[in-house]
């Protein structure tokens, strides 16, 4: 059975995360303020980013790494995971609880940019990281189904590589619109939502695959 590109899908799954319908109109915005403090600031904003889902990616790992003698119930439950996150990202299960508990004003104003101090490499770090931690709610079953097979594999470097794959998805659009002129997310826009059920359809598949093959590979 032809194994899953897993870099291919972290890639994938970052621009997904980009259009997903609470960040998609915030990427303008935040290229032109990071652009407008210094040019080297998107930069070092996408570099922040990397570092706080590479971080995500290690401590996956980790947390996998510790399990690996349970490989196929590791597997299995992976599998289940990420079917429930992309039937949660086709039906909208759990957000309005995830906003209830999370405020989206952090994530839907520009009051993002508030607590962020300096400018050049040190905000444009400070920001990007910041925002990796904020996004989470909005990308939560995407980046949860990334960390979910990245603890599956228990490979720490293996893991923080992944999810810097994943951050890049995530920043070359930011990068995109920061730098040029004549690239534009408008188009996407208005299939925001169909994006994001897609993606969840994508999830459920990406699952099923998950438990298949690894009945497939070691049995019960």
């Amino acid at each position: 059975m032809v194994a899953l590109p897993l870099p291919l899908i972290a890639f994938g799954f970052g621009i997904l995360s980009v259009l997903s319908p609470c960040i998609l109109p915030l990427i303008p915005l935040i290229a032109a303020y990071s652009t407008r403090t210094s040019k080297i600031t998107p930069l070092t904003m996408a570099i922040g980013l990397s570092i706080s889902f590479a971080l995500m990616g290690v401590l996956a790992s980790i947390f996998g790494s510790i399990f690996q003698r349970y490989k196929l119930v590791l597997q299995i439950a992976g599998g289940l995971v990420i079917i429930f996150l992309g039937l949660c990202m086709i039906f909208e299960l759990l957000e309005q609880k995830i906003h209830a508990i999370i405020p989206g004003r952090g994530i839907t104003s520009t009051g993002i940019f508030k607590n962020v101090h300096g400018t050049g490499t040190a905000g444009g770090l400070l920001l990007g990281f910041s925002l990796g931690i904020v996004w989470t709610p909005c990308i939560g079953p995407l980046l949860g189904t990334i960390l979910t097979m990245v603890a599956v594999e228990g490979d720490i470097v293996y893991g923080a590589f992944l999810l810097l794959i994943y951050s890049l998805g995530m920043g070359l659009p930011l990068l995109a619109i920061a730098y040029t002129s004549h690239f534009s997310l408008k188009p996407f826009q208005k299939y925001s939502m169909a994006i994001k059920r897609l993606s969840g359809v994508i999830l459920v598949l990406v699952g099923i695959y998950f438990i298949y093959n690894s009945i497939t590979i070691y049995g019960f």
